[in-house]
């Protein structure tokens, strides 16, 4: 009876973990409806990019997620209103980063907020 008891904790246990890292315990259509979207993606940018810049993409995914995935919209886009004339080179895909970081550049600002310990209407008496 130990064992079963331990077994179903560790079945508990294994649901929220998986809970945790954002895997669904179930709903397997949800999961296949994702990775068929993974695979047309990745066919689509097969055909699209060359190796050299396949793997500089590779490489841009693991560093800067979102910047590689906005990069990867905007060539399916391209690909599916007929822009690109054949495969993209390694040198247009870093026009294209280029482009992708202009639009998507931040502005950051700092402003200092000084606190003023002796806050006075007079002068400062130094």
């Amino acid at each position: 009876m130990a064992d079963e008891e331990l077994e179903a904790l560790r079945a508990r246990r294994m649901g929220e973990i998986r809970a945790g890292h954002g895997e669904p315990p179930g709903d397997p259509s949800q999961q296949e409806a994702k990775q068929r979207e993974a695979e047309i993606r990745n066919t689509i940018l097969a055909q699209v990019l060359d190796q050299a810049a396949r793997a500089r993409l590779s490489n841009l995914a693991l560093v800067k997620p979102d910047k590689a995935k906005a990069v990867e919209n905007y060539l399916i886009q391209m690909a599916r209103f007929g822009q690109l004339a054949g495969k993209v080179s390694e040198q247009g895909l870093i026009e294209i980063l280029e482009k992708v970081s202009q639009q998507t550049e931040k502005k950051t600002t700092v402003k200092f907020n000084r606190r003023r310990v002796l806050d006075s209407d007079e002068e400062d008496d130094y």
